[in-house]
């Protein structure tokens, strides 16, 4: 779900202005929810002397399907929204919401509840009018029902209630602690300050997105000489005397009081999938400092999730060290490609095929992307940033914890699969891209450009687009193993699939302020896992396992290891042989991530997961394959093609108090 932008390259400047300027009139925008468009509205009704406030999608909102609203030109999509959103259709809504907002003060009147819970459900503006004037009344039903509910269900939902989740973290819940925000775009220095403070604490943490950033850090600190472990889901290097711990956000230890605490990348807190981590992070990092490293969206949600947790809050907002500019032509041709040039794709098959036609003009090419190992995509960075090869090529993988000083970032496309269909990317990511080009002592202006003009025009446009604020409400929570062993005990339920089942509903309904994560696929992995004969713990961990359902053999060898647990036998890790030809990257990749997956487990389950250490070592020397294998095929590709240009040289970037001889060692 997202909030497109408007940058049709068919449409004049003026009719783009007057859909901008009816969608201002009326209170509206544009999103996109489960692949189409919609108009989203937002707007106040008064039922006796509240008011209720409302941000919705009209029940006639639904604009269509991605691909048929694309074809459209501006003035056809001006008509289209004319249509749906007018003054006959605000006034059918808020009667709508009217008659809801009424049902549900005269229950909570008769019933003496308060009806706050159930009128915000109001507010959700990728949602349906329709089916938040249900849930407005389902939790409004809620609510009466408890005042009358038997002891058995009023213990269940006691188990199950959130309401007091920030006190289930008792150590952080107990101390009096400070929080710093450091708000800023992309170079603007955030991490320095705040990583300075961490050195030299007494104590502390780091907690980061991805293991790269982790290690990363993690080295920042040993350079430091910080007593410092590195602890990650697949990894850990664990120092005897440790003061500090370098994590990733996951593996926060709720129990371990430090004195300062730095969680990065807080903007994440409104990510479906992984924000229940950083709403963790934020209520249970039992530190007396807590610095929150992210982007000035993320402000008003730091400021309400800090106001419910407890503390003080401070904010410190930056601006970017070195100025960002737009070309003015799109780059036109590989043949102007220059050395310290990063390519943008947003697929791994379009960034291989990009790597290809960049080396046919000439140039030595790292490649980047999601599929490829922390270790290989550092590896790949590290070639870039000491002149082995030219350029990048890259997805948004380089986005977050890749060090790669950008002379020019150019964007190959501006849009992106977001699961549903193909649309424009979001403004957030396009700025978060872009503003890796260049880095303060070293390109002291960054420039940023689009392949052809039509994906030129649409990053201009996307760059110059303000971001709405992240939401002050509805952090994502996911439930621990205590949480569902309370729901078991009150309910007398089993299997994991419902108790987790039970806990998203048990949210939706009562609790405005948190929203259940995106437990999609560990309710898939519950369904197989409840036909076996394990404990709840075990189940609840073996769901938790970073395994992609979307890859056979992974799949495949995770219920194998979940068998060999429920018989009591150890699981084996087979070494996997390299397959050659065109398909052997990938398969040297999904292996990669098998070892990560048995290594993972060996933290958690040793008795059953034994070869833990030999799991690292495959993961290592995989990952080398996969860099060797990149390299080849680069070097095997620049020897059979002759480059139609010979491309300007340019001193490659260097990193900063780095000298220009002498390769860092890779580990």
């Amino acid at each position: 779900m997202t909030e497109p932008t408007i940058a049709p390259d068919t449409a004049s400047e003026d009719a783009i202005g007057a859909l901008n300027a009816y969608l201002q009139q009326y209170h509206a925008t544009l999103v996109t929810t489960e692949g189409s468009y919609a108009v989203s509205v937002q707007g106040q009704i008064k039922v006796g002397k509240r008011t209720v406030p409302y941000h919705l999608v009209p029940d006639a909102g639904f604009l269509g399907k991605t691909g048929k609203w694309r074809k459209l030109d501006a003035a056809e999509r001006l008509a289209l929204v004319q249509l749906r959103w007018n003054d006959e259709a605000r006034e059918r809504l808020e009667a709508q919401l009217l008659r809801c907002a009424g049902q549900v003060m005269t229950l909570a009147n008769e019933h003496r509840v308060d009806p706050q819970s159930a009128l915000n459900a109001l507010q959700a503006k990728y949602e349906l009018a329709r089916l938040r004037c249900e849930l407005a009344l389902d939790r409004i039903a809620a609510l009466v029902a408890t005042r009358a509910a038997a002891s058995q269900a009023e213990k269940t939902r006691n188990a199950i209630n959130l309401s007091l989740y920030p006190e289930s973290f008792t150590l952080a819940a107990g101390m009096q602690r400070h929080f710093i925000a450091v708000l800023g775009p992309t170079n603007s220095g955030k991490t320095h300050a705040a990583m300075e403070h961490l050195a030299q604490a007494k104590t502390g943490v780091y907690l980061a997105p991805l293991r790269l950033l982790a290690m990363e850090n993690y080295q920042r600190l040993l350079n430091a000489n910080v007593a410092v472990s590195l602890i990650t889901g697949e990894q850990r290097k664990l120092h005897p005397h440790a003061s500090h711990v370098a994590s990733t956000v996951e593996m926060l230890n709720p129990n371990r009081a430090v004195d300062v605490a730095v969680i990065d990348e807080i903007q994440l807190l409104d990510d479906p999938d992984r924000g229940a981590a950083w709403t963790a992070a934020v209520c249970g990092v039992p530190a007396q400092t807590v610095y929150l490293l992210g982007a000035l969206e993320a402000k008003e949600a730091i400021q309400s999730l800090v106001k419910r947790v407890g503390g003080t809050l401070e904010i410190r907002e930056l601006q970017r060290k070195s100025p960002l500019e737009m070309e003015k032509a799109p780059l036109g041709s590989l043949k102007n490609l220059r050395a310290g040039d990063v390519l943008i794709a947003f697929s791994r098959r379009e960034v291989l095929n990009w790597r290809d036609q960049a080396i046919a003009q000439g140039m030595s090419v790292s490649a980047i992307y999601g599929n490829l190992s922390p270790e290989v995509r550092q590896a790949q960075a590290e070639r870039f940033i000491d002149g082995e090869t030219q350029v990048v090529v890259g997805t948004d993988a380089i986005g977050m914890g890749l060090n790669t000083p950008a002379r020019r970032v150019i964007f190959t496309t501006s849009s992106k699969w977001d699961g549903y269909a193909e649309g424009t990317i979001a403004a957030a990511l396009a700025k978060q891209i872009a503003g890796r080009a260049g880095r303060f002592g070293q390109h002291e202006t960054g420039y940023v450009a689009g392949f052809d003009g039509k994906t030129h025009k649409v990053i201009a446009a996307l760059l110059q687009q303000k971001l709405e604020p992240l939401p002050s409400t509805g952090f994502y929570v996911a439930p621990n193993l205590s949480y569902l062993q309370q729901i078991a005990e009150a309910s007398g339920q089993e299997r994991l699939q419902a108790l987790l089942e039970l806990f998203a509903k048990h949210i939706n309904v009562h609790d405005e302020f948190f929203l259940p994560a995106n437990l999609s696929d560990q309710i898939e992995k519950a369904k197989w896992l409840d036909t076996l004969k394990l404990p709840l713990e075990d189940r609840f961990l073996f769901s938790l396992c970073p395994v992609s359902t979307k890859i056979a053999m992974l799949e495949q060898a995770l219920q194998d290891w979940a068998e060999c647990r429920a018989k009591g036998k150890q699981a084996s890790l087979l070494r996997m042989e390299g397959r050659g030809g065109r398909n052997e990257l990938q398969f040297l990749e999904d292996t990669c991530k098998l070892y990560s997956a048995y290594a993972w487990l060996s933290y958690r389950m040793p008795e059953t997961f034994p070869h833990g250490d030999m799991a690292q070592s495959l993961m290592q020397s995989t990952s080398e394959k996969i860099d060797a294998l990149l390299q080849v095929q680069n070097t095997r590709h620049r020897q059979q093609r002759k480059p139609a240009h010979k491309p300007t040289h340019i001193t490659p970037p260097q990193r900063s108090g780095q000298p220009k001889t002498g390769r860092k060692p890779r580990t």
